[in-house]
């Protein structure tokens, strides 16, 4: 942890998958002694639930109300992350493929939205943390600074989350693309760069790089 004061604002870093947000998060949150939020573990958290409860993907009413009983808790702790589902750890459950697979329809969901939205906002209070989604800026805490989007090229995105997951490059790269079109085309809070956002493309930088340069705008 930084010897500075704590950060008291809110960092918004919005982006598609494989751009880096979550390990690029949890360093700038230590940096700035600063809380974390993984908004994208939340909506995998209730994809496991939909899932646990074999709800089909195409009943939107079943997915909302499966998730509306769903008691999902997450840590803002950057050097301790976890979820649980039900008071169960499911840190490993929300990154299998099945979840990857099914999440998209379920955050696509109106009423999740909305539940996870609300206590998403809850968990940002007063500020002084470092969040990560697709939505941040735009959508659940706007008045963010900075809001950073985070950018890759596809193949520099597919390569990352390959090496993440162990997985082949060109079927990661099929599935981003899916992913990618179902986020950016629901109706409720798609993926999108707030107008106000700024743009870092990480396709060249390092994690260090990328952290310093978010340090600094952080700090400005």
């Amino acid at each position: 942890m930084s010897s500075q004061s704590p950060f008291a604002g809110v960092v918004a870093l919005d982006g598609p998958s494989g751009t880096g947000k979550s390990t690029v998060a949890r360093r700038l949150a230590a940096r700035l002694s600063a809380r974390y939020l993984d908004t994208g573990a939340m909506y995998r958290a209730a994809t496991v639930a939909v899932l646990h409860a074999d709800v089909d993907l195409d009943d939107q009413v079943a997915i909302a109300a499966t998730v509306e009983a769903a008691q999902i808790e997450i840590s803002t702790d950057p050097d301790n992350t976890w979820v649980t589902l039900d008071g169960v750890a499911v840190d490993g459950e929300i990154r299998t493929a099945d979840t990857t697979a099914a999440v998209s329809a379920v955050s696509a969901v109106p009423a999740v939205r909305a539940q996870l939205v609300a206590a998403q906002r809850e968990l940002i209070d007063s500020g002084g943390i470092v969040v990560e989604g697709r939505d941040i800026g735009s959508v659940v805490w706007p008045t963010a600074r900075p809001k950073v989007y985070l950018t890759a090229s596809a193949r520099a995105r597919a390569e990352r989350r390959a090496g993440e997951v162990g997985a082949d490059v060109d079927s990661v790269a099929a599935d981003i693309a899916r992913r990618d079109g179902l986020d950016s085309s629901r109706a409720a809070s798609p993926l999108t760069q707030a107008a106000d956002a700024i743009e870092l493309d990480t396709t060249e930088l390092d994690i260090d790089d990328v952290v310093a340069k978010l340090l600094e705008l952080a700090q400005d």
